[in-house]
């Protein structure tokens, strides 16, 4: 489907005031409308019932509002979500619901959203690097997944998101402008008022863009997919070490944290027989004496593309263990949705790629 008309979500306050007064509408219509569209989530101009019907069809006839849908839901055995989400272009997206699980001690309820079509960065142990990249998603389609997720939430568990993290599908600091769009809508009292340090954007690591967001100084939570803590072994599944090395990430998250004064957390998959041993433990610990961190293991999850295979558990815990005993904080992420490949690394918009 191509469009012929704009998203009015595309316009700021001062733009749409601008555009209402040249049409003969008065500029405090444009408060109105943003709050339509950013608060309250309003998906028809129809739906805006503070405005005259002349005003609504003014609008109509000029802009438009460009939804998202649910093309596909699956729940896990373990209760996560997951919504493949089509764009009004027809691509597809994938965004994650992961409640808490019953015997946590926490009453999170997390979304997990998208911030490309695809990837460009292709890391060897992720499905969507194995996709082409066709495009970056604007701020309101990211707003979009949030907007979904929560009423999923609410609809299935009777309350709403507590936490937001940008993992999913494509490299959100590669989507930078957008992103931070999507970030001040979610978070703004005239939006969906959230708190931003209830947001993480998670990375790859493009050291440039760590230092921008320092000195954009940034209210969220930062984390680094690291994955191996020497750049012989990143080199090898990520790529994108190749042109941004630990120690430039090691200085631009030092930068990142002077400038913001929040620690980075350090995603760690431990891949069997790769990055398991008491050795890797060792370089990890030492990266986090470089930078103010805090380490969160992951499990790997299996994808058809790439071979790896998670380490057994008594290594995960010995890894663990070595940190935890020099002083790290770790936290050890167990996988959530693996059945239906919603977990980590997982996400590929199966609907166009079967496999």
């Amino acid at each position: 489907m191509i469009a012929t008309k704009q998203d009015i979500r595309k316009l700021n306050t001062e733009q749409l005031k601008t555009w209402l007064g040249r049409h003969g509408e008065p500029g405090f219509r444009a408060k109105q409308i943003q709050e339509w569209l950013w608060k309250h989530s309003v998906r028809s101009f129809d739906d805006m019932t503070n405005l005259s019907l002349k005003t609504r069809q003014l609008l109509a006839e000029h802009f438009e509002i460009r939804t998202l849908s649910v093309s596909r839901q699956q729940q896990s055995s373990d209760g996560t979500i997951k919504s493949s989400f089509r764009l009004y272009d027809g691509n597809l997206v994938e965004g994650v619901l992961i409640p808490a699980l019953r015997q946590a001690d926490d009453d999170r309820m997390t979304a997990c959203i998208s911030s490309q079509v695809g990837c460009s960065l292709t890391c060897k142990f992720c499905a969507t690097g194995y996709m082409d990249r066709k495009r970056n998603l604007e701020a309101f389609e990211m707003v979009d997944q949030v907007v979904s997720i929560d009423r999923q939430a609410r609809e299935t568990y009777g309350t709403g998101l507590t936490n937001i993290v940008y993992m999913g599908m494509g490299e959100p600091l590669l989507n930078y402008a957008n992103m931070l769009e999507s970030v001040e809508h979610i978070t703004s009292p005239d939006g969906l008022g959230m708190a931003a340090r209830r947001i993480t954007v998670s990375t790859a690591g493009i050291a440039r863009m760590i230092k921008k967001l320092g000195d954009d100084q940034v209210k969220f939570n930062l984390a680094l997919s690291l994955h191996a803590a020497n750049d012989v072994k990143r080199n090898q599944i990520m790529p994108i070490n190749e042109s941004n090395s630990l120690p430039a990430l090691a200085e631009a998250l030092n930068y990142f944290y002077k400038k913001t004064g929040t620690r980075v957390t350090f995603e760690y998959i431990v891949f069997y027989n790769f990055n398991d041993t008491l050795q890797d433990a060792r370089e990890l610990w030492q990266f986090t004496k470089k930078v103010p961190a805090k380490v969160n293991i992951i499990e790997y999850n299996p994808i058809a593309e790439a071979s790896f295979k998670n380490t057994d558990p008594q290594t995960l815990d010995r890894f663990a263990g070595f940190l935890e005993e020099r002083g790290v904080v770790v936290n050890v992420r167990r996988s959530r949705g693996k059945d239906i490949d919603a977990a980590c690394g997982q996400l590929a918009g199966k609907e166009n790629n079967p496999s």
